[in-house]
C-alpha cells in the first residue's frame, strides 16, 4: 500500500487526502493546528459548544463531509499540532519527514519520523503586510488574524475599524468584523479602478467557470451595502496614529503606483486597523525538499506540471504555494495531487484538467487585478520599523545598504530578516526596499532575502535543541 504524507490540512491537503484514500493509499495527514480546515475553514473552539457552526462558516456542508470522510477513514493517520521541522532528502525517493508533535509552546512535545512513498506539500500562505508608520501599534492586525478572531473566536477587536490593502479577501474580513458588532468605517482597496478592470473585465467568459466566486461577491457586496460600509478604491491607510495603541488612521488617495497623492490625506478616528496586501506562499518545506520555483507577476511559487508534480522526486504541491487562487482552486489542485501521488494519474479526468486550467486562469486574473506596487516605499519614514523581530528601521537599513555593503553585510549589520521569523514576514519587504536602493550591481544578492531565493536552512521550523537530542518515538537519539 502506497504511503503518502500530506503536509497541510487546508482545502488542498484535505482534497488530496480524500482522493488518495479513495484509491487505496495510506495517508499521514500533518497539520500544525488542532483541527483540519486551514485558514479558510477554521472551526469554532470546542469549548463554545456551538449547535450551528455552519452559521459562521463558508461552504460548511462540503467541508464537513470531506473532513469526516478523511479523518474517519481507516487508512488515515491524523497528526494534529505537528510541524515538519526537517526534510531529509533521499536520492530518487520521497524525502523523510522529521516531525514534532505537541503544543507550540509546550515542553512535552514528541519527535517522530515518517518515510513516505510520496509527499504532497499543501502548506498554504500567510498574510503579506507592507509596513507603514505606526503599524507596530496595538490595534493593527493582519486581515487573516482579524478574520480568525472575529469569525472563529467571535471576538470583537475594537469598536471602530478600517480595513485596508488589496484583494477580494478584504470583503469577507469586513463582513466578519461587522458580524461581531465592530463598526467598519470603510474598506480601502489600494488599486485604482483601471487596474481592477484590467484583471476582472478581460476575457469575461473565463469567469463562467468560477460561478461560485460570483455568488461570494454578491453575498459580501450585499452585506456591505446593508451595513453601509463603503468600498473605496485607490486609497489606503498610510499611517497609524496613537501613543499606546491605535487612535486614528491616516488615509490617502494613491496613484497607480501606490504613491500618496499630496494633499489628499485625511485622519479617521478608529481603534482598529486591519491590513492585508495579498498573501505570501509558505515555501519553507518546498524549499527544503528541493523543489524548483518560478517567478510570476504575483510572486514566487512552486513549479509543478499538470499532475501537480514538482521537480523533486515523488514530491507534489498544491494550493497557494503554486499560485494564490483561493480555496476552490486549491481543492482542485489537491484532488489532482492526491491522485497522482497515489499512482493513479489515469484517474485524472479531462473535466478535472479543465477545472485546473480554469483555476490557473483565476490565479493570473487575481494577480493582474490586485498587484502590489512599489509606491508603498513612500509611506515610510526613517524611523519606521521594517523588521519587527529585530526592530530594524528604514533608516538603519538605508544607512547600511547605501554605505556600499552587500545585502549579506546589510543583513548582518542590521539583523533584518535574521530574527525568529527568519525573514518569512519581512523578507520580501526588506528585499524590495534594498532593490530600489542598490548599493552594488549584484541584484541576485538583493533577492537572497526574498521568495524562493532565500537560503535553504537545515531546519524548516524553529525547534528546541533538547527536542532534537531527544529520542524519536520508536527510534533512536
Amino acid at each position: 500500500m502506497t504511503l503518502i504524507a500530506i503536509i497541510g490540512a487546508g482545502p488542498a491537503g484535505l482534497a488530496a487526502a480524500q482522493s488518495a484514500l479513495e484509491h487505496d493509499a495510506e495517508v499521514v495527514l500533518i497539520d500544525l493546528n488542532d483541527r483540519p480546515g486551514g485558514q479558510y475553514q477554521r472551526e469554532l473552539p470546542e469549548a463554545y459548544h456551538s449547535t450551528h457552526p455552519e452559521a459562521v462558516q463558508h461552504e460548511w456542508k462540503n467541508f464537513s463531509r470531506r473532513r469526516d470522510a478523511v479523518l474517519g477513514h481507516q487508512n488515515c493517520r491524523w497528526m494534529a499540532n505537528t510541524v515538519v521541522y526537517l526534510v531529509e532528502r533521499r536520492a530518487g525517493a520521497a524525502p523523510t519527514l522529521h516531525l514534532i508533535t505537541g503544543e507550540i509552546d509546550g515542553h512535552d512535545r514528541t519527535r517522530t519520523a515518517v518515510h513516505p512513498d510520496a509527499v504532497v506539500i499543501a502548506t498554504g500562505a500567510h498574510d503579506r503586510v507592507v509596513p507603514f508608520p505606526g503599524w507596530t501599534l496595538p490595534g493593527v492586525y493582519t486581515a487573516g488574524a482579524a478574520q480568525t478572531l472575529a469569525r472563529t473566536e467571535r471576538v470583537a477587536l475594537g469598536r471602530r475599524a478600517v480595513v485596508s490593502g488589496t484583494g477580494p479577501f478584504l470583503l469577507p474580513v469586513a463582513t466578519s468584523l461587522s458580524q461581531v458588532s465592530t463598526e467598519v468605517t470603510a474598506v480601502l482597496e489600494a488599486n485604482r479602478p483601471a487596474t481592477l478592470a484590467r484583471g476582472w473585465m478581460a476575457r469575461p467568459w473565463e469567469l463562467l467557470a468560477q460561478s461560485g466566486k460570483t455568488g461570494d461577491l454578491v453575498h459580501y457586496a450585499g452585506h456591505l451595502a446593508r451595513h453601509r460600509i463603503p468600498l473605496r478604491t485607490g486609497r489606503a491607510v498610510i499611517a497609524a496614529l496613537g501613543d499606546d495603541r491605535v487612535e486614528a488612521a491616516v488615509v490617502a488617495r494613491l496613484d497607480s503606483n501606490w504613491s500618496p497623492i499630496a494633499g489628499t490625506e485625511t485622519t479617521v478616528e478608529v481603534d482598529t486597523i486591519c491590513v492585508g496586501h495579498g498573501f505570501t506562499p509558505a515555501l519553507e518545506i518546498a524549499r527544503a525538499a528541493g523543489c524548483e520555483f518560478e517567478t510570476t507577476s504575483a510572486g514566487v511559487f512552486v513549479r509543478t506540471d499538470e499532475h501537480q508534480e514538482t521537480s523533486a522526486p515523488h514530491v507534489f504541491a498544491a494550493g497557494e504555494i503554486t499560485g494564490i487562487g483561493g480555496a476552490q482552486a486549491a481543492a482542485v489542485e489537491g484532488q489532482i495531487a492526491g491522485l497522482a501521488a497515489a499512482g493513479v494519474a489515469t484517474a485524472i479526468t479531462p473535466a478535472l484538467g479543465r477545472k485546473r486550467r480554469a483555476a490557473r486562469q483565476f490565479v493570473q486574473r487575481l494577480a493582474t487585478a490586485h498587484p502590489l506596487r512599489d509606491g508603498w516605499h513612500q509611506w515610510l519614514r526613517s524611523d519606521t520599523v521594517v523588521c519587527r523581530c529585530e526592530s530594524t528601521t528604514l533608516g538603519d537599513l538605508c544607512a547600511q545598504h547605501s554605505a556600499g555593503n552587500s545585502l549579506r553585510a546589510t543583513k548582518l549589520n542590521t539583523r533584518a530578516g535574521l530574527g525568529p521569523c527568519q525573514g518569512r514576514f519581512c523578507g520580501d519587504n526588506v528585499a524590495g526596499i534594498c532593490a530600489s536602493r542598490p548599493a552594488d550591481n549584484d541584484l541576485t544578492d538583493v533577492m537572497g532575502l526574498a521568495g524562493a531565493h532565500r537560503q535553504n536552512r537545515p531546519m524548516a521550523q524553529p525547534v528546541r535543541l533538547g527536542e532534537i537530542a531527544a529520542a524519536e518515538n520508536g527510534g533512536h537519539r
